[in-house]
């Protein structure tokens, strides 16, 4: 697939915890960093924004992002923000999707609208986790609460593809995420995923939460509770030591004056584990490329969202996972049509 001239991705902004003028300042910056190379469609409430260059604004103040049943909203909600942003990506209006809301109703639209990948099972939520030296991709972290082997067989292919397209790794090691390194540990499903990628060039077998920092495997593959569960838990425990490393560095004059030293190492720190440098997670699996954000994030964080967006289209991430798929004989026999998603784990 040739690289496109200028990739146009469609924002969501309604459901961003800071408000759409957040998003848009973050859209701006990405627009202005390409150089002419994106231009951005932003959805939310428009009232009293205006568009930096490159950025058309589309008033569309209707927001399902707290909805209780994102299917049934989206369903039934055709002006709602994420809707009609997706409705853009379906009709060729834009290249991807981008939206801060909840991951249930970007989920829903996506699937309504833009649709699964011919033989996809289930789409997965792909999120880079930045551990210091040894980050890894972790799937789902919340697409799916319950699996069968098959969708973790796809998962594992969908991780590897988009490892090797969109973060250059060449031969990345693909694992399980269970409670044993042998073939017979975890669940039924765990181990029936385990025999069917047994032998695939690159699956090294089944790892513990202790590989998480190791280095030992490039994709983690896991269902969407379990994902979503260890992700939160990580972003927990990485905040509280952040704060407590803080709280030491202030507790005296002497380390005070310590801290002073290590301030620019520990700067770098944070901003290598900060996880609105990565811009969020990937829906793999849809016919266009998804993106979902953290609702939290700043205009920093939107920014890298909309930038990985766009690198992910050129990447031609979409293409290259199919074939990666179809050559492993991981597709669905029959093409799926898209149908109400499955429970999502939280509205991250």
């Amino acid at each position: 697939m040739p690289l496109k001239d200028q990739v146009t991705v469609a924002v969501d902004a309604n459901g961003a915890d800071l408000g759409p003028a957040e998003v848009l300042a973050g859209a701006g910056d990405a627009v202005a960093a390409s150089h002419g190379a994106l231009r951005v469609l932003f959805f939310a409430d428009t009232t009293g924004l205006t568009a930096p260059d490159g950025v058309t604004l589309v008033h569309a103040p209707v927001s399902i992002a707290k909805a209780a049943e994102p299917a049934a909203a989206a369903r039934s909600t055709p002006d709602a923000s994420v809707v009609q942003a997706a409705k853009a990506v379906a009709d060729g209006r834009a290249d991807a999707l981008v939206s801060g809301g909840s991951t249930g109703a970007a989920l829903a639209a996506s699937l309504f609208a833009i649709k699964r990948a011919r033989g996809i099972h289930r789409p997965a939520l792909a999120m880079t986790i930045p551990i210091p030296a040894h980050p890894f991709l972790l799937l789902d972290v919340g697409a799916n609460v319950a699996v069968r082997p098959e969708h973790l067989v796809q998962f594992a292919h969908m991780g590897a593809a988009y490892s090797e397209v969109a973060l250059g790794i060449e031969k990345p090691r693909v694992a399980l995420l269970s409670n044993g390194t042998e073939a017979t540990k975890g669940t039924e499903d765990v181990q029936a995923a385990h025999a069917a990628l047994a032998g695939v060039p690159g699956f090294i077998g089944s790892v513990e939460g202790f590989a998480v920092g190791t280095g030992k495997a490039d994709v983690i593959v896991t269902d969407g509770f379990t994902g979503n569960v260890m992700l939160k838990t990580m972003e927990g425990v990485s905040s509280a030591l952040l704060g407590a490393v803080r709280t030491a560095a202030l507790s005296s004059v002497r380390a005070k004056a310590g801290g002073l030293l290590l301030k620019p190492a520990l700067r770098g720190l944070r901003d290598e584990v900060e996880p609105s440098e990565h811009g969020g997670a990937v829906l793999l699996g849809l016919r266009k490329v998804g993106v979902v954000p953290h609702g939290s994030f700043g205009a920093r964080g939107f920014q890298r969202a909309i930038e990985v967006a766009a690198k992910t289209v050129r990447a031609d991430v979409v293409g290259r996972t199919y074939t990666r798929l179809e050559a492993a004989g991981a597709l669905r026999e029959r093409p799926s049509v898209a149908s109400a998603p499955a429970p999502m784990v939280s509205d991250r």
